[in-house]
C-alpha cells in the first residue's frame, strides 16, 4: 500500500492510531488505508478488525446495493469486523450516493478517492455526505493538493492519507489546514480580517 500518512483535521498525524485495514481487490487504490487484508485473512481472524470496502463491488447494475450473494458476503464481513466502512471511487456520482443514504449513513468511516488533482467530485461528495446527514467520519486520499486542503476541510472532510514524498516535500503542512481566511459564500473560515488597515 506504500507509505502514507493519516492526518486529522487539524493536520496532526494520526497513523500510528489508524487500524482500518482495506479489503484487498484487483482495483484497490494506492491510500485507501494504510494496510490490507484479504477476505481469506478476515474470516480467520479471531479479533474484529476495523474493515473498509469497496462501495463499487457492493452495487449491482442499476446502482443500488447488491442482494443475494453479495449481501450474504456484507453480512458476513460485518460479522467478522467491529467496525466497517467502504470508499468511494470516481465512477460514482452524488445522485448514487444520495439513493445510497440509508446504507451511507451506517457506515462509521467514508473514503473518497481522488484519481487526479484536477478532478473536483471528491468536493461535491464530501458536501453530498453532510447534506444527506452522514454524522461519521470522512477521509480523501489520492491525488489532491496541499492547497485543496482548507476547501476540503469546508466541505466536511475530517482526515487526509498523504503519501511519504508529500509529507517530506511540504516543510509545514499545518499551514494548509488553516490557509483559508475567507471565502467566496461569505461564511468565514478564521477569525482574521481580510484586509488590515495601514
Amino acid at each position: 500500500m506504500g507509505n502514507h500518512h493519516v492526518l486529522n483535521h487539524e493536520g496532526a498525524d494520526i497513523s500510528q492510531n489508524d487500524t482500518w485495514l482495506a479489503l484487498s481487490t484487483n482495483e484497490l487504490p494506492d491510500g485507501i488505508a494504510l494496510s490490507h487484508i484479504s477476505l481469506l485473512e478476515l474470516l480467520q481472524k479471531q479479533e474484529k478488525l476495523e474493515i473498509l470496502l469497496p462501495l463499487s463491488d457492493l452495487l449491482d447494475s442499476a446502482g443500488k446495493l447488491a442482494g443475494g450473494l453479495l449481501e450474504q458476503v456484507r453480512d458476513l464481513i460485518a460479522q467478522h469486523a467491529s467496525r466497517v466502512g467502504v470508499w468511494v471511487t470516481a465512477n460514482s456520482d452524488t445522485d448514487l450516493l444520495i439513493g445510497l443514504s440509508e446504507f451511507l449513513l451506517q457506515q462509521d468511516l467514508i473514503v473518497i478517492h481522488v484519481p487526479a488533482f484536477t478532478d473536483g467530485r471528491g468536493f461535491s461528495y464530501a458536501q453530498t455526505l453532510r447534506q444527506i446527514g452522514y454524522q461519521g467520519e470522512i477521509r480523501i486520499a489520492g491525488q489532491f493538493g496541499r492547497d485543496q486542503i482548507a476547501y476540503l476541510l469546508r466541505t466536511g472532510v475530517d482526515s487526509f492519507v498523504l503519501n511519504e514524498h508529500d509529507m517530506q516535500s511540504i516543510s509545514d503542512i499545518s499551514q494548509a489546514f488553516s490557509a483559508l481566511a475567507s471565502s467566496y459564500d461569505g461564511r468565514n473560515a478564521a477569525a482574521l480580517p481580510m484586509f488590515s488597515g495601514s
